[in-house]
């Protein structure tokens, strides 16, 4: 099965987000079609996790089509997950960032195991 485009990801996960009235904005927007997609979640208590694209051999062929998402940052000061993206936007300039502000952390993301 295909993934679905980035674009299309992101506003569908900020569409569910903003309909179950959890605050997220798309900060930065990548390439369309295949852009690496990074959440990030402000608990609006000093701390913040970051989430990105899970290692491809985390996959199985039943999930190839899936977006699985792993914990990059947990628990962090906001400013570590600036330093996390900062980096990674250096390595990969087309990739998206999406920003949740939860004070539970609530994502809705698949994380990989």
């Amino acid at each position: 099965m295909p993934r679905l485009r980035s674009d299309f990801f992101v506003a569908a996960h900020l569409r569910r987000l903003n309909g179950l009235t959890i605050p997220a904005v798309q900060r930065r927007r990548g390439s369309p079609e295949a852009g690496a997609i990074f959440v990030k979640v402000d608990r609006l208590d000093g701390t913040a996790d970051l989430y990105g694209p899970a290692p491809q051999a985390l996959f199985t062929d039943a999930d190839s089509g899936d977006r699985r998402f792993s914990a990059l940052v947990s628990r962090g000061t906001p400013l570590d997950v600036e330093e996390r993206l900062a980096k990674e936007i250096r390595f990969d300039e087309d990739l998206w960032i999406v920003e949740i502000d939860d004070r539970e952390g609530r994502h809705f993301l698949d994380l990989a195991d």
